[in-house]
């Protein structure tokens, strides 16, 4: 996250519970096969593409490259990092919504206005989250929802996402949540557990095995 007082207020959750579940860059899959073709994960049954992933890392790559430097830019990283985003927001919305909360568009723009005031403008607020946490300009809306929704999942509780106990509400959430919605990830992209929270490694023996008869 932005380190500033109002992104510590609004949205800093990446230094606990959003640090920790998207280090990889950011559920069991169900079922020990690919995912349906084309697809680099499916949730709830709803496929996102593999062209969406190419999309959002292409963009990324140009306002990056545009910028004179940034974060690693290396695809294969950038790639698996883009899965777990997009896998990791609609987890944190079911989660939100089996607790009837929700981020409202005028929750993300009052947290992006008052960042972009304490970072001397839109344009600096975009610069900031491009080069320091990765996010393309067409992403920052999605960004501060998933933010947004991890803290007030721990605020449900009365607690703060950044703290050890608010991280343990936002963890069993999210496994919670990503359970129901039966993640399969594409294989070439890892593998999503539940437990984790989190992108690890697909099995290297995901293929189905030859027997002697075969």
């Amino acid at each position: 996250m932005i380190r500033t007082n109002s992104v510590q207020r609004h949205t800093r959750t990446a230094t606990g519970a959003i640090g920790v579940l998207i280090a990889a860059a950011t559920l069991t899959a169900c079922g020990s096969g690919p995912a349906r073709q084309g697809a680099a994960a499916v949730v709830d049954g709803q496929r996102i593409t593999i062209a969406t992933v190419e999309a959002k890392v292409s963009a990324l790559r140009d306002e990056v490259a545009a910028q004179g430097g940034g974060p690693r830019t290396e695809r294969a990283g950038l790639t698996k990092r883009a899965v777990s985003d997009l896998v990791l927001n609609r987890v944190v919305d079911r989660a939100l919504a089996d607790r009837r909360l929700d981020v409202s568009a005028g929750e993300i723009a009052q947290a992006r206005d008052s960042d972009a005031k304490l970072l001397g403008g839109e344009g600096e607020l975009r610069r900031e989250l491009l080069l320091k946490q990765g996010v393309a300009d067409e992403d920052t809306d999605a960004f501060y929802r998933q933010q947004l929704g991890i803290h007030k999942l721990a605020a449900a509780d009365g607690k703060d996402a950044r703290t050890t106990e608010g991280d343990a509400i936002v963890r069993k959430a999210l496994a919670e949540a990503g359970t129901e919605l039966k993640v399969v990830v594409n294989p070439r992209y890892g593998a999503w557990d539940p437990r984790q929270v989190a992108l690890v490694d697909a099995p290297t023996d995901w293929l189905p095995r030859r027997t002697a008869a075969s």
